[in-house]
């Protein structure tokens, strides 16, 4: 039934909406079944897919879909007027899919239903493996959010890598009846192609929200019975503290698995008291990856010794690492920490309309930069133990200090400003603002912290805080110094 809607889909979209390949379509979509027909159809017309949080402001949709030239937006009833408001913007545009709704040609919308239904008889192109066909937006190293050049080749490849044996709990048996309860959002790589993807092409059965509530979630818990967990390590956080959680509602899991940011070991143990069950009971797999790798680089195996647990793992197939010293540029062995550098298929082709971007990341040898301080073992398991990089995750969700920086900058009495994330035990981080005002000018920490809340969206608000200071700190070339100020925030 998926496989005849993409087709459809993808012939609708180039013969009815008339959109032509290597045309780049947004989707503002949740977590709901039709994002796969969406997506997989317009990556069958050899469309190039761009998408976005449905809880971004107008403002940050629109610098994302103008940025990547969006030609059509895909979207549900309750983000239709921020489609339509950012579709003002978007030249040549084609058209707006309302899922869930009906046609109105007056406003350029098309029904998925009525697209779907609908007789065409376009031809569907000839796909090469080195197309891109995703474009997913990622801070990157450091910066605002660049879009990031996946191709078919990338994401293939990865969905392959992954699912191999020592990874694999049924070593490629397809279709052995799994029952998937996921979170992470499908518009987030993690959430795409190590979640989505990964599982279809299982042939497992995909449990789902629209939105996390912890009484939906409980519900499914119990309706469903799941035997994998796909969670994000605040989610895991929710599921060994919440008083709401019991240790009934875990009993029919096998596996959790942790991504987009790494978790604690005593985290992982408060999970297992919650349930009352053992670590041979349940598996508890991490991972390490980026958008810019489509995601996953490193994996811990289904079966590993417990002394293992706070390793991402170790790497997945035809994939190599260096650790770099950040002193000398040597490389590193064993227990020694330094950059993680990456290379493999899985490698994006770089970042869209920005070389010198790509060059920063992907050097010329194909080594990917992670901006991550890592270490591997004498068995070599890796661990991640700081970044090089500025941003902050929060909950999962990379926050780039650059974009709250240039939001703060509008305001007229702001002389020089640097954001930094601050631990928190439930969201990983938060960010946190310092803020240098004019002379003779006035801002309360509050006019701050509302000014951001108006242009971004939820999890790059300023919950770590706003401090004003006399002048930020910055080295002779003038980069901030952000550990300082991590310092600094810390401090009660």
């Amino acid at each position: 039934m998926l496989r005849m809607m993409v087709e459809k889909c993808a012939m609708a979209l180039l013969s009815h909406m008339k959109l032509s390949p290597g045309e780049r379509i947004g989707l503002i979509l949740p977590n709901i079944p039709e994002f796969a027909a969406i997506i997989h159809g317009a990556i069958r017309a050899g469309l190039v897919v761009t998408f976005a949080n449905p809880l971004y402001t107008a403002e940050e949709v629109r610098r994302q879909f103008v940025d990547c030239g969006v030609k059509a937006i895909g979207t549900i009833e309750m983000f239709m007027p921020l489609a339509l408001e950012v579709s003002k913007s978007l030249k040549d545009y084609k058209g707006t899919i309302w899922v869930g709704g009906e046609d109105d040609k007056v406003k350029g919308i098309f029904g998925l239903r009525s697209l779907l239904m609908a007789d065409h008889s376009a031809e569907l192109p000839q796909l090469n493996c080195d197309d891109v066909c995703l474009i997913p937006y990622s801070s990157g190293t450091t910066g605002m959010p660049k879009g990031v050049m996946l191709t078919h080749a990338n994401l293939v490849s990865n969905l392959k890598q992954a699912q191999c044996p020592k990874v694999m709990k049924y070593q490629g048996e397809k279709g052995h009846g799994d029952v998937i309860l996921t979170v992470p959002p499908f518009f987030h790589i993690y959430g795409f192609n190590a979640v989505l993807n990964y599982n279809l092409s299982l042939g497992y059965h995909i449990v789902s929200m629209p939105k996390f509530t912890p009484e939906d979630y409980i519900k499914c818990l119990v309706e469903y019975k799941p035997t994998t967990l796909f969670v994000v390590p605040s989610l895991l956080a929710f599921l060994a503290t919440h008083p709401l959680v019991k240790k009934e509602h875990l009993q029919s899991l096998q596996t959790i698995m942790v991504g987009a940011a790494p978790t604690t070991d005593s985290m992982l143990e408060k999970f297992l008291l919650k349930c009352e069950r053992t670590k041979d009971e349940i598996k508890l797999l991490q991972g390490y990856g980026m958008t810019e790798s489509s995601p996953v680089t490193l994996m811990t195996p289904y079966i590993y010794p417990y002394n293992k647990v706070g390793s991402v793992g170790q790497l997945i197939p035809s994939t190599q690492a260096r650790i770099v010293s950040l002193s000398t540029g040597e490389n590193l062995d064993a227990h020694k920490s330094g950059e993680l550098y990456l290379r493999g298929p899985q490698v994006m082709k770089g970042y869209w309309n920005n070389e010198a971007a790509t060059r920063e990341t992907v050097d010329g040898a194909g080594w990917l930069h992670t901006g991550d301080v890592a270490y591997y073992d004498d068995d070599h398991y890796f661990y991640i133990v700081d970044r090089t990089k500025e941003l902050i995750k929060v909950k999962g969700n990379q926050v780039s200090p650059t974009e709250i920086e240039s939001v703060i900058m509008e305001q007229p009495e702001v002389a020089d400003v640097a954001v930094v994330g601050i631990p928190d035990a439930l969201a990983g981080e938060l960010p946190k603002a310092f803020v240098v005002l004019k002379a003779n000018h006035k801002l309360t920490d509050k006019q701050v912290y509302d000014f951001v809340a108006q242009k971004l969206t939820k999890y790059k608000h300023l919950e770590g805080g706003v401090v004003f200071l006399q002048s930020i700190p910055r080295n002779a070339a003038g980069k901030i110094l952000r550990n300082e100020l991590k310092v600094l925030g810390t401090k009660k």
